[in-house]
């Protein structure tokens, strides 16, 4: 991959992860309800689940999945019920105890394995991963195993600032957030955009 591919594939990746979707609602959830240091392993999950999801797709997983219908039914219904699982554990979360500092949060945020497998149901990654390699393979490049390592390398590193962002935004919205009713209103808020989100897998 030149500088140039992989300068533009970079301003793809970066537009691609910081636009709204399930993985920034998860994000922005968590940075609320659990902080900035309790939300990391959930970013490094979306961020690195997703570059791997990418370097999978890429290489040729993609056009098995998305060109067999059992499976993409499958993938279907599961991620929906996933999804509104999801939303109602948000919706439904306990607001935090008022204690001081970073780590003064309660429950157990999403960690960095739920939130890398996250990304194998969630209908925005398969759109991202299916059009990023439909559009920045190259048949007279380096073979498909370099290419495809090398769009999930660069596409970590625009999704890390991105994702980055709708965690923070989670974190500034816990000055806002300072009583219990108000909390309980973002929770659901946010499980409800969530739950909206599965109109992506019935449409």
């Amino acid at each position: 991959m030149s500088l140039e591919q992989a300068l533009a594939f970079f301003i793809f990746a970066f537009v691609a992860a910081v636009t709204p979707g399930p993985s920034n609602v998860l994000l922005t959830a968590t940075g609320a309800n659990a902080g900035l240091l309790r939300g990391l392993p959930c970013l490094f999950g979306v961020v690195l689940g997703m570059g791997f999801m990418m370097s999978i797709v890429a290489f040729g997983l993609g056009s098995v999945v998305l060109d067999s219908p059992q499976v993409m039914e499958t993938l279907k219904w599961g991620g929906a019920a996933f999804l509104l699982w999801l939303a109602w554990k948000i919706a439904t979360a306990q607001p935090s105890a008022p204690e001081s500092g970073d780590e003064g949060q309660t429950g157990k945020p999403i960690g960095f394995l739920g939130a890398a497998g996250f990304q194998w149901i969630n209908p925005k990654s398969w759109l991202v991963c299916a059009g990023a390699a439909s559009t920045y393979l190259q048949t007279d490049a380096a073979g498909a195993l370099v290419q495809s390592l090398s769009l999930g390398g660069v596409f970590v590193l625009a999704a890390l600032p991105s994702s980055f962002i709708w965690l923070a935004a989670g974190v500034a919205l816990q000055q806002v957030l300072r009583d219990s009713k108000s909390q309980r209103r973002f929770n659901l808020v946010m499980g409800a955009l969530l739950a909206g989100s599965v109109i992506y897998f019935i449409r």
